[in-house]
Formats: C-alpha cells, sequence, structure tokens
C-alpha cells in the first residue's frame, strides 16, 4: 500500500500556503481561492477550505532519508520550533530503528519528519525539501476502528503485523517494509510530542489500493480501484 494523495480541511488556507510553499518550500503544484496542493516527495496534499466546520487538524508524517535525520531536525529549527515531549524534541522507535521530530503547522496539524534507518534509503545532497521521500502515516480517526479495519482489509490494507484491530490502541495499517501506514484509532487518543487528542474530521487518503473517506457526517467511504468494483 502506498498513500498517493490526502485532501484535508483547513480554516487557515492562506496562512497554510505561506508555511508550506514559502516557509517549508514544498512545490506547489496547483492553487485557488479555496485551495492549494502541494508535491510531497512522490504523493501530494491538497488543502481545502471547501465547506470546512470547525477547526480540524489532523497528524501526518513524512518518510527522508535514513542519514539524514539530524540534518534534517537542524533543518526544520531554522523554520518552525519543534515540538517537546518530556524535554526531548526528537524520539527514537527502538522497535522500528527509526528516528523522528514533530512540529505544528498555522492549523494545528502535528507534523512528523521520520528517518527510518533499517527501510529507506540514504541522500547524498545537504537536507533540504528534496529530502521528503513520500507521505509516511496519516491518521484515520473514526468512530469505530474495527469495522474500519475491516473495510480496510477488503481493499488490501491489513494491520502491519496482522494483529487483530484494537478499539483502544492505535492499528498501524500498511506496509512496514515500505513504512507507510493509515493509523486508524478512535476518538480521545492523544498523538505522540503533542497536546491534542484525535478527533473526527472529514478528508480523503487516496491510496494504491483504493480510496478512503470521511464524510462532514462521520461516515466511513471506502472504494476500491475502479478496475476493481
Amino acid at each position: 500500500m502506498e498513500i498517493k494523495r490526502l485532501t484535508l480541511q483547513t480554516n487557515k488556507i492562506k496562512a497554510m500556503k505561506e508555511f508550506y510553499v514559502d516557509t517549508l518550500g514544498f512545490p506547489l503544484i496547483t492553487e485557488d481561492e479555496l485551495r492549494f496542493c502541494i508535491r510531497t516527495g512522490t504523493d501530494e496534499i491538497e488543502f481545502t477550505s471547501e465547506h470546512v466546520e470547525g477547526d480540524p487538524y489532523y497528524h501526518f508524517a513524512f518518510n527522508i532519508f535514513a542519514n539524514k535525520f539530524e540534518e534534517s531536525k537542524a533543518w526544520v529549527k531554522e523554520r518552525v520550533p519543534l515540538n517537546v515531549s518530556d524535554g526531548d524534541d526528537e524520539v527514537y522507535f527502538s522497535n522500528i530503528d527509526a528516528h523522528a521530530l514533530y512540529f505544528y503547522d498555522p492549523a494545528g496539524n502535528i507534523v512528523e519528519f521520520i528517518s527510518r534507518h533499517a527501510i529507506s534509503e540514504n541522500g547524498e545532497e545537504p537536507f533540504s525539501i528534496e529530502g521528503i521521500l513520500n507521505i509516511s502515516e496519516i491518521g484515520l480517526t473514526v468512530d469505530d476502528a474495527i469495522d474500519a479495519g475491516n473495510k480496510l482489509m477488503e481493499i488490501g490494507i491489513k494491520e502491519r503485523d496482522n494483529e487483530p484491530i484494537s478499539s483502544t490502541y492505535l492499528n498501524f495499517m500498511g506496509d512496514k517494509t515500505k513504512g507507510i501506514f493509515i493509523i486508524l484509532n478512535q476518538p480521545g487518543r492523544e498523538w505522540l510530542f503533542s497536546t491534542k487528542r484525535s478527533v473526527v474530521f472529514p478528508l480523503e487518503i487516496t491510496t494504491s489500493n483504493g480510496k478512503i473517506v470521511v464524510t462532514s457526517d462521520r461516515k466511513l467511504e471506502v472504494y476500491a480501484p475502479p478496475n476493481e468494483q
């Protein structure tokens, strides 16, 4: 499974474009008054202000080169404050041999850069926005994680260790050999390196296995690729 495109809502469209395009330097693909789309390595993220209700925020992560974590950390700190947890501004996940850092964007999204040392390739050039390889993770918050997990498995998106879907814990749905996951969860989970808890907000996730949509009325819709429907 690969994540090809995210469509996320925001009520701060101007500030978000300035942050992602001008401050961080992501390539701009398209824009109009209500939305803009950026290139994130091999993938895309569209932010839209159309039909937004409330103050939506999400957690998403980007894979970076295996050997560029320290460079990426210095690069990010020049542009935005890092999130801190228990006095630390980074974390090492020993179970997957990966380092990660976190920061907020203007909409309050919890953004992560993760360097997966065991599976990501090395980079040769100094770190820049070109060091973003792809979308690594997107949080998918739903009211019924078990039902959602069953729907994801129907289009071939499985729990990374083939564990049962949990309504209590985070479910990493995807392929651990690629380091790309949909983090399936129910409302109320506190996101790592954040004081924010997971909330159901509308979004669209386009993957190599199909499309996942959370609608404005909190319903989950899962679509297989057109040639498989």
